[in-house]
């Protein structure tokens, strides 16, 4: 059903270079499915890590520790993918988060070992699921479309991202987290089900190898993308538990639901911007639009530590969501041109997969060294500033598409 509807929705107007629109239609509802199962999720890992016990300082080291491995199992991940197809790596992926979820809920009655074993199949999943996206994604597109279709994709993650928080965090509050986990175990197995009613849409059984790699032209997105990691711990964990324990504090099992509430009020700026973006890349104005959407996310991060109201926390997020969805979507558009004209697809997006999980690990172990030095709070706060200034970095990718 999901994809019928899908399907009515891009036949007008979605023109595909290399496949059909069946074949579009079940990536956007196995995404789709994923996507919910993730963000029912979201929110609850590190708020449920916290009301354990564990400190945020210790949090912030072991997804230090966690984004380091997913630099480590990257090459592994993309050799998958090259010798079976990006589906079928897709849905090993969503099966590695079956055993994850498990390991997270014995959390409380194990030891250390529940967390390294949710952590590393979290990882594997994360990692092998995103690069086999990227792969599939960036081979399909329309070359004159490409921005509408990162818009379509972009409300497919948003309707996920949106309404997903909110529910988790619910059925978390008054059913417990554990029930949350048993549902999302279940979309992710559904998620898997669209993936095999087509043929991979590139070659299996490839090599991968860096002979005639364009160095020359792509250092400067690897670069870009290690910012964005950085961004990535901004926006994801560090937020969090900087909401949970300097703003929501006091609200109990509560803070599930209010915690998914505060991501899930982006849902209406999710829907409708990811339009309008799409349609300025295809215009050729990804540039401008990379540019000023760096800045205003650089003045969201900076601002972070002034926010001490749940209400504060929600204009935050939806300036967040308004402002990295317009560099997201211009920067995504040069990383598939890029990988269109290196030759090298599956090498140039494992390189873009390695820099984005070492920035975002660089950033948790700054945050650890600062809440040692100056204690928690202080030390998110200066966290926040370095990620608005270290973000700068992302408007300086020069993409080949976008050079005048």
């Amino acid at each position: 059903m999901i994809e019928r509807i899908i399907h009515r929705l891009l036949l007008r107007r979605h023109f595909w270079r290399y496949v059909t629109l069946g074949e579009v239609a079940e990536l956007y509802a196995a995404r789709l499915l994923r996507m919910t199962a993730l963000s029912l999720i979201s929110v609850m890992v590190a708020i449920y890590l916290y009301k354990s016990g564990y400190s945020v300082i210790f949090i912030a080291a072991a997804y230090a520790v966690y984004f380091t491995f997913k630099v480590l199992i990257s090459y592994p991940g993309a050799l998958v993918i090259a010798r079976f197809g990006p589906k079928h790596s897709m849905f090993f992926a969503n099966i590695a988060m079956i055993p994850s979820l498990m390991f997270f809920l014995a959390l409380p009655n194990g030891d250390i070992w529940m967390l390294v074993g949710h952590m590393v199949f979290h990882g594997i999943s994360i990692c092998l699921y995103d690069m086999a996206h990227l792969v599939s994604f960036s081979k399909i597109k329309s070359t004159k479309y490409a921005g509408r279709e990162l818009g379509f994709m972009n409300i497919v993650d948003k309707l996920a991202k949106g309404m997903s928080p909110f529910l988790g965090g619910l059925i978390a509050w008054l059913l417990g987290p554990e029930v949350t986990i048993w549902f999302a175990s279940a979309l992710f197995l559904a998620s898997a089900i669209p993936l095999f009613r087509s043929a991979e849409p590139v070659r299996v059984r490839q090599k991968i190898n860096f002979r005639g790699f364009p160095w020359k032209h792509a250092w400067r997105s690897f670069v870009a993308e290690a910012a964005i990691g950085v961004d990535n711990a901004g926006t994801g964990t560090l937020w969090q538990l900087f909401l949970v324990s300097a703003v929501l504090t006091g609200s109990g099992d509560k803070t599930y639901a209010e915690m998914g509430a505060l991501v899930s009020v982006t849902l209406v700026v999710g829907l409708i911007i990811p339009r309008v973006y799409g349609r300025i890349v295809d215009r050729r104005r990804g540039l401008d639009l990379l540019r000023y959407g760096v800045a205003a996310n650089s003045i969201v991060h900076m601002a972070r530590p002034l926010v001490n109201t749940p209400v504060a926390a929600g204009m935050t997020n939806v300036a967040y969501e308004t402002s990295t969805t317009a560099y997201a979507m211009a920067f995504m558009r040069g990383i598939f041109d890029l990988a269109d004209r290196s030759g090298h697809r599956i090498a140039y997006l494992l390189i873009i997969e390695v820099m984005l999980n070492l920035g975002t690990a660089l950033m948790f172990a700054i945050a650890v060294v600062l809440m040692a030095v100056l204690g928690e709070t202080p030390g998110l706060h200066m966290s926040f500033v370095i990620i608005g200034m270290i973000t700068l970095l992302i408007s300086s990718a020069k993409f080949p598409l976008y050079r005048r």
